[in-house]
């Protein structure tokens, strides 16, 4: 079975040689997802707003795919100052519904563009 490579223009186009996201074996694959608007590729640096972002981004891809954010099995938040861990979940729980998917946060030196958060994710198909 060959994988379904999934892009959206409700999503910002990748920055590098890869794909928004990659439907293989009844899971979707969705590549790091950064705030950047789709419609004026503005990155948006406040950490409570690029949440909001970041995540609109995630559902829009994953219903490009044919699924959405309850079918969410993993996701993993990098963030550049663990000091916007707060905001991020309360943006976080606006979109992500019980039963809660595995997750992982890490704080990590840089992100591409210099953004203060990047979210990748696995979910069902």
């Amino acid at each position: 079975m060959k994988p379904e490579i999934i892009n959206t223009k409700n999503a910002p186009a990748p920055i590098g040689p890869y794909s928004q996201a990659v439907k293989a074996n009844g899971f979707i694959f969705v590549s790091g997802c950064i705030p950047i608007e789709p419609d004026t590729n503005k990155i948006i640096s406040d950490v409570k707003q690029a949440a909001k972002v970041v995540f609109s981004n995630l559902k829009n891809i994953l219903e490009a795919g044919g699924s959405d954010l309850s079918k969410l099995v993993k996701i993993t938040i990098f963030l550049s100052d663990m000091a916007g861990f707060q905001e991020v979940n309360q943006v976080y729980s606006t979109f992500v519904k019980e039963p809660f998917p595995a997750r992982t946060t890490v704080s990590v030196k840089e992100l591409p563009k210099s953004v203060c958060l990047e979210v990748d994710a696995i979910a069902l198909a």
